[in-house]
């Protein structure tokens, strides 16, 4: 088989000038445009790359006559006849895709079809744009996934974004890696007007999609929690429950500093092991800000004990 590929592509090297020269070929006879070779030649030398083209909603949408995509091969990679009449050899008048060409150019190659598309609309914005990430860093035209991905998500994101993966394998996680929360439920790759491209004009606007009983309104509203919840929170992972980004009372002491408050901080004489003649501070066991103030995120509770988020 391989002797057969290589003999194929020798072949169609040697005689496709000759053809031409003599008019028995012409380079756009297969499409009807000058420079052009058609699919069945690119097949010839690249029959593995077009099968899987072959099986890809690019293919689909080369529908005869229909100004996107009615090149196949050639509307992405540019005209073939020089490519075919060099030998075909690697990068020789034709676009590759490879890694030492430009962002921009290769990104250029796919808005000429799709930049016209919703979701494409902020990408001139988009952090990965700035990065200098191409589209055929995710996408495959020769997939055959939904929305032509190499991968499925989350595991294409984490290629990049390690740091994310390691926190989603902390003991308090959004379900990401379970397959019940998508990178793309908050995110949008392809650019926003937010920050960290979220699909919100605000963080708190994200989360009130999901947690929306945290939302309100409130009479006595806590107010790091209409500020930003990631005050208090992370949201790929975190070692303390809920997603914390410290355990409590750590955390509420951060903004909360009263004296003599059973949530300050005692010292190692009000310990289990207290020194000759003390007591043991009953303040200590299972202490934590939440076994009182448990409507935290706010309350509609009557007089003191609302303003406190006392239960």
């Amino acid at each position: 088989m391989r002797k057969l590929f290589y003999l194929s592509r020798f072949l169609t090297a040697l005689f496709f000038p000759v053809l031409i020269s003599f008019g028995m070929v012409s380079p756009g006879s297969a499409q009807g445009d000058a420079g052009y070779v058609g699919a069945d030649v690119c097949k010839g030398c690249h029959e593995g790359y077009y099968e899987s083209y072959a099986r890809s909603i690019h293919a689909k949408k080369a529908i005869p006559g229909s100004p996107a995509n009615k090149h196949a091969c050639e509307s992405c990679h540019g005209p073939g006849a020089a490519h075919v009449s060099a030998g075909g050899g690697k990068g020789t008048g034709i676009f590759p895709f490879s890694r030492k060409q430009i962002a921009d150019e290769k990104a250029a190659r796919c808005l000429s079809c799709h930049e016209e598309t919703e979701h494409l609309a902020f990408w001139d914005l988009s952090m990965h744009k700035r990065a200098g990430v191409s589209c055929d860093n995710c996408h495959s035209p020769h997939s055959g996934r939904p929305e032509n991905l190499k991968m499925s998500t989350p595991g294409l994101c984490y290629g990049c974004h390690r740091d994310i993966n390691a926190m989603t394998n902390k003991q308090s996680h959004h379900p990401i890696n379970e397959g019940l929360v998508r990178c793309t439920d908050c995110h949008d790759p392809h650019g926003t007007f937010s920050s960290k491209m979220i699909k919100a004009d605000s963080v708190n606007e994200l989360c009130y999609k999901c947690h929306a009983d945290k939302r309100g309104p409130y009479m006595w509203e806590h107010p790091p929690v209409d500020e930003n919840c990631l005050i208090c929170h992370t949201p790929h992972g975190s070692n303390h429950n809920r997603l914390l980004d410290k355990k409590t009372p750590e955390l509420c002491q951060s903004c909360h500093e009263t004296r003599g408050h059973p949530g300050a901080p005692y010292t190692r004489f009000n310990t289990f092991n207290p020194p000759a003649g003390g007591t043991v501070s009953n303040k200590l066991v299972a202490r934590s800000c939440l076994n009182c103030h448990t409507n935290i995120h706010g309350s509609n509770g009557p007089s003191t004990h609302g303003k406190r988020f006392v239960r």
